[in-house]
């Protein structure tokens, strides 16, 4: 009986100790001319894969800034047809989402993601 005892307490101990990483927030846009469709305009703060999939037939590019800030994240030219995945830790604050090729954010091409707590 001890040693069933024992041994419930080392397997509770263990599970309440292991903390896991939390998972990444999953995110998609879709580059077509000129718009970007995300799937969602609202996240949680942590890790995130943001993936460009480029549906147009222009080449285009996803830039990433949080309002107040002068760093910008972001992906290359992705050409027509092909896909891209952005690797992020986003802190809570609007973001900025844009292409930057040629005149694309003018005409359209740009969005804005609220990242909460």
């Amino acid at each position: 009986m001890k040693l069933l005892a024992a041994s419930l307490f080392a397997t509770t101990s263990l599970a309440v100790g292991h903390h896991s990483a939390p998972a990444p927030t999953r995110m998609q846009v879709v580059a077509q001319e000129y718009s970007f469709t995300l799937s969602r305009l609202t996240v949680h703060a942590g890790p995130a894969l943001i993936e460009l999939d480029n549906m147009g037939q222009d080449p285009h590019d996803l830039r990433v800034q949080r309002a107040g800030s002068r760093h910008v994240a972001g992906l290359g030219v992705i050409k027509p047809g092909s896909r891209a995945t952005l690797s992020l830790k986003l802190p809570p604050g609007r973001y900025s989402f844009w292409c930057s090729v040629a005149d694309h954010r003018a005409l359209g091409m740009q969005a804005t993601v609220t990242v909460t707590r």
